[in-house]
Parts: C-alpha cells; sequence; structure tokens
C-alpha cells in the first residue's frame, strides 16, 4: 500500500521482474470491488509500491534472489495506466514459474543517494560510482553482488539529505 497525491508517480512491480510507471490517479476506482492495476505471470506476487520523484534523473536498482542487481534510469520503464508492464531484469522464465530465483527487491535512487543492502545482518552501502559496476540496460540479467551479501533481505534508500531514509 502506498499514499500519495494523485499526480505523483509510483512504481509497480512482481516479483517475476515485470513492472512499470503510473500515476497514483490512474489507480483510483469508482468501484467498491477497487481496479486491476498489474498483471501478473502464473505464481507471481505484487512487490510493494515504490514513490517515482523524477522521472528524468532518477535511477532504479533491482536486485533478484541470485544474488544478482541492475540499475538503470527510471526513464527507461513505460508509463501505463495498468497491466503487466515491461522486464525489469532478466529472470529465465523456466526459473521464474519455478520460484527459484524471484525478483526480492527495487528501489528508486535520486542522485546523491546511497543504496544500503540489507543481507542478514550485514549491511552494504553503495555510492553512485559503486553502482555504475551494476548499471545496465533495463531487461539485462544484472552482476552479482560481493560475496556474503547475495542473500538479499532488503534495500534502503539513503536520501543525500541524511535526513531521512526509505526502506522498500
Amino acid at each position: 500500500m502506498i499514499c500519495a497525491a494523485e499526480r505523483e508517480r509510483v512504481l509497480l512491480a512482481s516479483d517475476a521482474g515485470y513492472g512499470f510507471i503510473t500515476s497514483i490517479a490512474d489507480l483510483s476506482s469508482k468501484t467498491k470491488n477497487g481496479k486491476a492495476a498489474l498483471s501478473l505471470p502464473k505464481n507471481a506476487r505484487v512487490l510493494s509500491p515504490v514513490k517515482v520523484s523524477d522521472l528524468q534523473q532518477d535511477i532504479l536498482a533491482a536486485v533478484t534472489s541470485d544474488g544478482r542487481m541492475l540499475v538503470f534510469p527510471v526513464s527507461e520503464l513505460p508509463e501505463l495506466g495498468k497491466g503487466k508492464g515491461n522486464k525489469i531484469l532478466n529472470i529465465p522464465s523456466v526459473r521464474a514459474a519455478a520460484h527459484e530465483e524471484l525478483l526480492v527487491a527495487v528501489a528508486i535512487l535520486s542522485p546523491g543517494d546511497l543504496l544500503q543492502i540489507n543481507s542478514g545482518r550485514q549491511h552494504l552501502k553503495l555510492k553512485a560510482a559503486d553502482l555504475e559496476h551494476y548499471r545496465g540496460e533495463r531487461g539485462r540479467r544484472g552482476n552479482k553482488l560481493p560475496r556474503g551479501y547475495q542473500r538479499v533481505d532488503g534495500l534502503q534508500v539513503i536520501k543525500a539529505t541524511g535526513d531521512d531514509a526509505s526502506a522498500s
């Protein structure tokens, strides 16, 4: 669940590796039954939505259960009202259907933000320069995280101001 103004945008994604950007206004419904916004492949689950502040400057970090991370500009994802979305990170469909490999976390970073990778009791903070190793085109496989950090529990964005942090 997410709270935001109607004009704000969010990233909707599934653990099968698909997602898209939409506005909060596109998610509202006039009926009691609600509205289907995200179509899921078989056996897939929804990840928590993440706010997008600037479509042109923000970058998206996505991590799989296999310990692979891909970083790319948010502008590479389509803006849709509803649907399945485009492939965020390449997970072989056989492995995704069998739940052997899944997208476990996504985070949206603004310029200057730090990305903290939580893996058990260990935490790894990556600056913009460190994230360059994981940068690639949307839909690629991604690079392996360092040993000891491949079982990711979650990603946390540490804002450039240092005042607040948002977890996903």
